[in-house]
C-alpha cells in the first residue's frame, strides 16, 4: 500500500465561488499585476488549508478577499476543474461552489478589480486555464 501512495502524487485543493445575482450576472475578480496569472479574471477563492473542509476554506477565503460573509451550509457544489502535474508542482483541483446569498458588498481587499459578468461576457475575458474550464462547465 505504501508503494502505491508514493506513486500517487499529492494535489493542491483550491475552492472558488460562483456568486450569482438575481439578474444572472456573477462576480469575477482580476488578479493584480505581478502575481501568477496577473491581469487575468478568475472566480474568487483560494487554497484549502490543512485541516479545513472545502466549504469552511471558501467561507474564510471570501471573507479575506472580498469582505463577504457566506453560510457554509448554503453552498452548493457546481463543478470542478483539474490541472495536470507540472515539473515540481502538484496538480491543482478547483472545486467551484454556487452561492446565491451572502452578506455584505464585495470589496477587492487584495488589490485586484471586481466586476459582474454574464456567461458570454466572461467567456471573452482573459482567464487562467482552470477558470476557462470551470466557466465552460456551467449551464446557462
Amino acid at each position: 500500500m505504501a508503494a502505491q501512495l508514493q506513486k500517487n502524487p499529492t494535489w493542491l485543493p483550491v475552492v472558488a465561488v460562483l456568486l450569482r445575482r438575481e439578474d444572472g450576472r456573477f462576480l469575477m475578480q482580476r488578479r493584480p499585476e505581478g502575481k501568477h496569472h496577473g491581469g487575468m479574471w478568475e472566480f474568487p477563492g483560494g487554497k484549502v488549508e490543512c485541516g479545513e473542509t472545502p466549504a469552511f476554506a471558501l467561507v474564510r477565503e471570501i471573507e479575506e478577499e472580498l469582505g463577504l460573509q457566506l453560510d457554509a451550509s448554503q453552498l452548493q457544489p457546481a463543478c470542478f476543474a483539474e490541472s495536470a502535474a507540472e515539473e515540481g508542482h502538484p496538480p491543482i483541483v478547483i472545486l467551484l461552489y454556487n452561492a446565491n446569498a451572502w452578506r455584505g458588498d464585495p470589496i477587492a481587499r487584495e488589490g485586484g478589480e471586481l466586476a459582474w459578468f454574464g456567461k458570454e461576457e466572461a467567456a471573452k475575458l482573459p482567464k487562467p486555464p482552470l477558470d476557462i474550464d470551470l466557466l465552460a462547465s456551467l449551464g446557462e
